[in-house]
Order: structure tokens, then C-alpha cells, then sequence
């Protein structure tokens, strides 16, 4: 299955290849820049790596010379929609309820946004699907609070696609290619849905976190939780906690969970994900990981795990530096880029050992790549 708009659109790097091939590429990719401190295993691919995406989104403008709304993606270091119906790898009702919503928004008169000229009202769509649950949140965007005919409109949608569990309006008078504003309203069922991973419930809003892979996350989650070696009785650190997923499934074999999270809706939820899930020991602090751990290690507070799941440009030297400081027997570090994962190792590496290193192909035929790495502390004394 190959992909006519892949050159344009720039996110699917390996779509003329072999599936095969494209794992072998990172497999090269990882070993070079990994090798140095343990044996790297081997990617764990995924069984069917087309329609994994759960999150799908996408920007409208229209088209004078065809006198219709058109919907795509940026280019790659564009401005530039990139004009597409179907994706390979989105989920494929995400991609006919988008189409559905682009005839729509003709249908009822709702011209697209253009950021050039500031006018116009339909900007972005972002369909969630629960994967386990079936649950479907469609997210419209718009530049302007008003939204005419939204009850006809919604109608409309809900006839074509009555799998459809909610419907968001979201408002978004930014001047930038930023999909989602911070205001919201919700014009059908709940406003946000949920899904269950590795059997938690977590709820998803318009603007939550939630890896869009569920199939791969399942793997790459258990993968650390086993790699953490979790009896029942350590006390576990989950920085960059975000909504709390990856603490929460923890907590279930731990004996106490502490999550941090600088983001106060992410701490909202991630509260509120523990209350629906029975977790009584996993408690989340708002506040910045660097000095809560600062603050930890001065007053001696032992932990026995720490998870960090840090973003794309990896953790900051002083949340390192903080982090050796703590002395946590094990560190899970699970990375979504091996190129920031090799340099903050080397950090690391000072007074912990790699033990386990292991890919996950989180994004079939993109560049992207997971990793979780198990480094423990080494058990010498420290010199003095």
C-alpha cells in the first residue's frame, strides 16, 4: 500500500519500502548510536502497521479554481496543505468522517479559514477513536466563536456517522498553523471519550495526550513496566507524567507511585484518570521535575524506580545531574528519539549501568522510533 501524496506530505520516510526494510533501517540507526552501551535487541515491529493512527487530523482550505473545501496536511516545513482523502496509516472511519465534515462544511456555507487574509471560519478537525472502547470524539475548529447552523450541522454529521459519541467545537483565533485553541464547547454527548491501555481506563479530551498507537503502547508500556522488575513493594517516581498513564498502570504492582507534571491540566487529569481507575497509591504534584527531585534528594527520600518519558529534545542536563543526586536503584527511560536518548545516557552512564535496551516501532514507514532503556545504579562505593 503505497502512498501517492507521501513526497509532498514528508511524514511517511519509508512508504516505497518494504515494511521490513524500514525496520531494518532503525534497527542500523539504533545500533550506531546505542551499541556503545549494551546490546541493543531487536525492534519489536508491529504485526499490521497501516490504519494504527487513533489520532487523526487535519487543516481545510479552499479551492477557487474547484469551488470547494479541501482538506490535508502541512507540508513538511510549510505553510502548505497538502491536499489528501486517505491516509495509509490513519484509522480509516477517522478519514471518511473527515470527508464527510469537508462536504458538510460546502454544504452549509462555512468557508475555510485563510491565515493570509484572516478570514473565514472553518479551520481544523481532530477525530479521537478509542480503540478498545469504539468511542469516536470529533473536535471541529473554527476561528470564530460563532458557529452558524451548529445544530443542523451537528444532525448532519451525527446521520452520516451515528458511531460518532461526541462532538466538540473548538475555537482557535490564533494566527499560527496550531490546530487547537483554548476554549472549547461541548455540542454533542460527553466532550471527551475514553479508552482502555493495558487494562486502565483513561479519559481522553480534545487536548490530551494519549499516544496514538494504542497497539504498540501496549508493548512498549509493558516492556517497562517489566524491565522495572516491579514486587509490590518499591516506591516509584514517574517524572514527565503527563496525564498520569504510564504511573497508573505502575501503581498496580508497586507499592507507592509519585507523579510530576508542570502542566495543570495534565494534572487534572491524570487525578481525576487515578480516581476512575481504584488507584489509591499514586499521588501527582504539580511542579517542576528538576527542583521537586532537587528537593527529594535533600531530604533523603529513597526511591527504588524512576520512569521518565521525556519529550523529543530529551531531559535537561540539570534534571540529570538532579536525578544522580536522588539515587534511585533503577531508571526506566523510555525515548521517542534515540539521538537525545544516546546524549543524556552519557550522563547517566557516570553512575548507572545500561542493562536493557529496546525499540518499539511506535510509527510504521515514519522516521520516528521508541526506545526504553533500563539503567541501574552501580553498587560500588563512591569514592569520596
Amino acid at each position: 500500500m503505497k502512498c501517492k501524496q507521501f513526497k509532498k506530505c514528508g511524514a511517511c520516510r519509508f512508504q516505497c519500502d518494504e515494511y521490513e526494510h524500514s525496520i531494518a533501517y532503525k534497527q542500523n540507526y539504533l545500533n550506531n548510536l546505542l551499541s556503545e552501551f549494551g546490546r541493543v535487541n531487536g525492534i519489536i515491529p508491529m504485526e499490521k502497521p497501516f490504519n494504527y493512527r487513533n489520532k487523526v487530523q487535519a487543516a481545510f482550505y479552499f479551492d477557487f479554481k474547484k469551488k470547494k473545501t479541501v482538506s490535508g496536511v502541512y507540508q513538511s516545513n510549510s505553510k502548505s496543505i497538502t491536499p489528501i482523502d486517505y491516509c495509509a496509516l490513519d484509522n480509516r472511519q477517522a478519514d471518511e468522517i473527515i470527508l464527510t465534515v469537508r462536504k458538510l462544511a460546502d454544504d452549509f456555507k462555512l468557508r475555510a479559514y485563510d491565515i493570509r487574509s484572516k478570514t473565514g471560519f472553518l479551520r481544523h478537525i481532530l477525530v479521537r477513536k478509542g480503540f478498545n472502547t469504539g468511542e469516536i470524539m470529533v473536535v471541529i475548529v473554527s476561528a470564530t466563536p460563532v458557529f452558524p447552523s451548529k445544530n443542523n450541522f451537528v444532525k448532519a454529521l451525527l446521520e452520516k456517522h451515528p458511531e460518532i459519541t461526541t462532538v466538540v467545537h473548538n475555537i482557535n483565533q490564533s494566527n499560527t498553523n496550531l490546530a487547537l485553541g483554548e476554549q472549547s464547547h461541548t455540542l454533542y454527548g460527553k466532550g471527551y471519550i475514553e479508552d482502555t491501555l493495558c487494562s486502565c481506563t483513561f479519559r481522553i479530551s480534545p487536548a490530551s495526550f494519549y499516544q496514538i498507537n494504542p497497539v504498540q503502547t501496549e508493548i512498549l508500556y509493558n516492556t517497562a513496566i517489566d524491565f522495572a522488575g516491579l514486587t509490590g513493594k518499591e516506591a516509584v517516581f514517574d517524572a514527565y507524567c503527563g496525564t498520569g498513564t504510564i504511573g497508573i498502570i505502575a501503581s498496580k504492582s508497586a507499592k507507592q507511585v509519585l507523579g510530576v507534571e508542570l502542566n495543570e491540566n495534565a494534572v487534572k487529569d491524570a487525578v481525576s484518570n487515578a480516581k476512575r481507575n481504584g488507584a489509591e497509591n499514586i499521588f501527582f504534584i504539580e511542579a517542576d521535575a528538576t527542583k521537586l527531585i532537587n528537593d527529594l534528594a535533600k531530604e533523603k527520600e529513597h526511591f527504588d524506580v524512576v520512569f521518565m518519558d521525556p519529550p523529543r529534545a530529551g531531559a535537561s542536563k540539570e534534571f540529570l545531574l538532579s536525578l544522580l543526586k536522588l539515587k534511585p536503584e533503577k531508571i526506566v527511560y523510555i525515548s521517542c528519539n534515540p539521538e537525545t536518548l544516546a546524549r543524556d545516557l552519557k550522563t547517566l552512564n557516570r553512575k548507572y549501568r545500561v542493562e536493557k535496551i529496546q525499540g518499539v516501532d511506535m510509527f510504521p514507514f515514519t522516521r520516528h522510533l521508541e526506545t526504553v532503556v533500563l539503567l541501574r545504579r552501580y553498587v560500588k562505593e563512591e569514592k569520596k
